[in-house]
């Protein structure tokens, strides 16, 4: 069987294009993320715009109410060796 090569990486996201994409793939608008994290509008408007760094305690509290690691937020280029993705 003939071994298959991981595909390249073709878009770069940052950090805030990866909350947005994580927020919009869950329906919640920015106003209902607001409301589940404490954290301003503003500042998650401001965040996804690049505006303002995530931060740790910020990705922490995102990442929970977007139900995934913070790792996610905070290093949305990271690639996994092979022999670690299970």
């Amino acid at each position: 069987m003939k071994e298959f090569r991981p595909a390249k990486k073709r878009v770069e996201v940052t950090v805030g294009e990866s909350v947005r994409i994580l927020r919009e793939l869950q329906e919640l608008s920015q106003s209902q993320l607001s409301e589940l994290t404490g954290i301003p509008q503003a500042t998650i408007s401001a965040i996804e715009n690049g505006r303002i760094n995530l931060g740790v305690e910020r990705a922490k509290v995102l990442a929970r109410a977007l139900k995934c690691h913070p790792a996610v937020l905070v290093f949305p280029g990271w690639e996994v060796p092979l022999e670690h993705a299970a």
